[in-house]
């Protein structure tokens, strides 16, 4: 551990030289309203030739770019992009409709080998990459922040703490697949870019003084380089409530109108929500009703539902009825890797006492760090570790251990010393 991570402390907060034009004089510890984009609003892109433009205008400009992705989550089917934001020194800022624009890979393609910046970048590279957009290198500001020990680390709290501007987010869940997108979520949408660049050199330089840059530049390689998630399997299992629903039969209820439901959010385009609930799922399970009748007697199927949507409801739940015995789903999947946690004792004693110690060590490492414990390395990982350990608990088996499970070097490097103490001292 170097000096400078032995002291790290609080995150030094502090503006930089750059960034936009005050709206007023700035008052200390009050942060400056952010209102307007340096260069007002830009037109929304939404045509082949708009969309050359802006290709032509970012294939020119310097220095890293700012990425940001809007969805329409909890109003359509699916996680795709509504609206792409990019920001770039020579270009400004482009506002890119994905509706009337869906391939963006020649922008894409423009912009390999630059350092994309983005804000939690894991919930926007989906989208991105279904319309052609995939970074081979990045910054994520909001893993920076967390790594370098701020409290609060969404987009607006990091540039207020930061850069000392303050973002209006009163859009963030509007329903982007509103068109035409209504002026205001316009410019919410234009200033989410408009301090990515200062707001990633500033946490740049904070890294850098807490010695921890190259762990960042670990972590988010780890992130460009990851390939994309497989499909979940049996999704239904993740019904809000399912732990409610303990037999077979009531099972095959939650499958068959999670299902049903599905299909029908997707062919609308709607969110599934918004179809059916998951409470609603899961007491029609409960109670698996006879008939329309029993069924329109249960909460979420009310006098509002129309007779047809009743039925098909209510033939879902006859098929899950209807089905034999050895067709009814199990009642938990074959889980890959350590039991849950609260089971060690019962079972393994002594792996628990592992675990234990383990994850103490874990915990104090991260305080002197100043870093939440999960970025320091997954609790899964510690498990896997403490549930089967090496046959010998040895640094360089445990190290080997821990890249298997996709530890990058410096979380290795952190934390290879105490799990080998814990390890050794439970044997």
């Amino acid at each position: 551990m170097t000096d400078a991570q032995e002291t790290a402390a609080e995150p030094e907060l502090r503006t930089t030289g750059g960034g936009p034009p005050d709206d007023g004089l700035a008052v200390e510890g009050v942060p400056i309203p952010l209102l307007e984009p340096r260069e007002g609003i830009p037109p929304v892109v939404s045509t082949p030739e708009a969309l050359d433009a802006v290709v032509a205008a970012f294939a020119g400009g310097t220095g890293p770019v700012a990425v940001d992705a809007e969805r329409a989550s909890g109003y359509r089917y699916g996680q795709r992009a509504y609206l792409v934001q990019l920001r770039r020194e020579g270009a400004g800022t482009a506002l890119i409709d994905p509706v009337g624009c869906p391939d963006l890979s020649g922008l894409g393609e423009v912009l390999a080998g630059t350092e994309w910046i983005l804000h939690a970048a894991t919930q926007d590279l989906p989208c991105l990459r279904e319309i052609g957009m995939v970074p081979t290198r990045l910054f994520d500001t909001e893993l920076a922040g967390r790594l370098a020990g701020f409290p609060r680390v969404g987009l607006g709290a990091m540039v207020e703490s930061v850069l000392g501007y303050a973002l209006e987010k009163g859009h963030s869940a509007v329903d982007w697949s509103t068109r035409p997108l209504p002026e205001p979520w316009l410019r919410y949408a234009a200033l989410d870019v408009e301090l990515l660049v200062d707001l990633r050199d500033s946490l740049e330089k904070e890294l850098d003084r807490q010695g921890k840059l190259e762990w960042a530049q670990q972590e988010f390689d780890a992130i460009a380089a990851a390939p994309p998630a497989p499909p979940r399997k049996d999704p239904w299992r993740r019904t809000s409530g399912m732990h409610k629903v303990r037999r077979r039969r009531q099972m095959a209820v939650v499958r068959e109108l999670w299902t049903a439901r599905d299909k029908v959010a997707q062919r609308r385009d709607v969110s599934p929500g918004k179809v059916l609930s998951d409470a609603a799922i899961v007491e029609a399970a409960l109670a698996l009703p006879l008939n329309v009748h029993a069924l329109t007697a249960l909460p979420g199927f009310g006098h509002r539902m129309g007779r047809r949507q009743l039925e098909q409801w209510q033939a879902a739940v006859d098929r899950a009825r209807d089905l034999p015995d050895a067709e009814l789903p199990q009642p938990g999947q074959p889980v890959a890797g350590p039991p849950p946690p609260r089971s060690w004792a019962d079972k393994d004693p002594v792996a628990a006492a592992r675990l234990s110690a383990a994850r103490a060590a874990v915990s104090a490492l991260a305080e002197r760090l100043n870093l939440p414990q999960e970025n320091l390395i997954t609790p899964d990982t510690v498990r896997r570790v403490c549930w089967e350990p090496p046959g010998e608990a040895t640094p360089d088996a445990v190290a080997e251990a821990l890249a298997v499970y996709g530890a990058r070097p410096w979380q290795i490097e952190q934390v290879t010393p105490l799990l080998t103490r814990a390890l050794a001292a439970t044997v």
